[in-house]
């Protein structure tokens, strides 16, 4: 039997109530403009019910393997089929020839076709009394891919993939006993088609910190991919740094899908390259690791102004004060 059974504290449900009937669905828009207006993020219900989701999914996935059993329902079915849409569309916009090595201009000519189909897609995933909501969680889907202007990544457009999942929780399309699904199989295909546009078109790192950020390009991966460790009998930490060991447990838990990732494309010493992971390398015990990590993500990505100017508030995910 699929392992999915209720987790205690909080679930999607919980933390992103479900949209009342006869609600207005909204093209979401930016409203963090300036510094001063973080404190409106920071206590708005679109904070609570991200940060909420993204705890629920941490929670979710603790000590478990991508290999573990858990359902994979209709949806997660059509959000694959979605991604395997976006992933085809790579193959038939092959990069173009020009003088610049990096930011490649056909990834303008890829995120058209999405931005002109994002809708449809959509609504392929929405239940038929939720259609309505499409334009609005397309938004969130179009945002979570990259800039087609700067032709850059980074953990802004993956929040904005989190708020794409979040939307479809809101309205009931993804379910509670889709949590290991969402993670292991939505998520994971994501990054898979992420990386695939960040290597074929030679995509910029958004506000990339150098050494001194986490990863080039992702975030969350790293928080949920922890959890799945927390009271591993044998893996701490430390082993991440062995090739060995990444080599084989790769397929089985999602930060070493990323550390396998990040040698294949960068070169020299790991501690030089991935500073701040190699730091993380020396902590005692991979729930220290997962709460830090937790904690690392509020301060560097939610709470930095260039990263939150560009997300946008709709009536799922609403700049309106949240329940004190």
């Amino acid at each position: 039997m699929a392992e999915t059974q209720q987790q205690s504290g909080s679930t999607p449900e919980d933390e992103a109530p479900q949209v009342p009937e006869g609600v207005t669905y909204m093209v979401p828009k930016k409203e963090i403009s300036m510094v001063p207006d973080m404190g409106k993020w920071k206590r708005s219900q679109a904070y609570a019910d991200y940060m909420g989701f993204v705890l629920t999914l941490n929670e979710g996935v603790k000590g478990k393997k991508f290999t573990s059993e858990y359902k994979v329902s209709e949806t997660v079915e059509k959000l694959l089929d979605l991604l395997g849409t976006l992933d085809r569309w790579i193959d038939e916009t092959p990069p173009v020839d020009q003088p610049s090595r990096f930011g490649n201009k056909a990834f303008r000519t890829w995120y058209a076709k999405l931005d002109q189909e994002a809708e449809a897609l959509v609504s392929t995933v929405l239940p038929a009394d939720k259609i309505a909501a499409a334009p609005e969680i397309a938004v969130y889907l179009k945002e979570s891919v990259g800039n087609a202007t700067r032709i850059d990544y980074g953990t802004g457009h993956e929040a904005a993939f989190a708020a794409f999942l979040c939307c479809l929780c809101k309205v009931g399309a993804l379910r509670v006993d889709d949590q290991l699904a969402i993670v292991f199989q939505v998520f994971n295909k994501y990054l898979a088609v992420m990386r695939k546009l960040q290597k074929t078109y030679r995509m910029e790192p958004a506000g990339s910190q150098g050494v001194w950020g986490l990863d080039d390009f992702q975030f969350l991966p790293f928080i949920w991919g922890s959890s799945q460790f927390v009271d591993h009998p044998t893996l701490e930490p430390r082993h991440f740094l062995d090739e060995r060991v990444v080599n084989e447990h790769q397929h089985e838990y999602m930060f070493l899908d990323c550390i396998k990732f990040i040698n294949e494309m960068k070169t020299g010493p790991f501690a030089e390259h991935s500073n701040q992971l190699w730091n993380i390398s020396a902590v005692p015990s991979w729930s220290k690791v997962n709460q830090g990590l937790v904690r690392m993500y509020k301060a560097e990505c939610l709470e930095k102004f260039p990263v939150i100017q560009h997300f946008k508030f709709g009536s799922l995910l609403s700049i309106q004060s949240g329940k004190p």
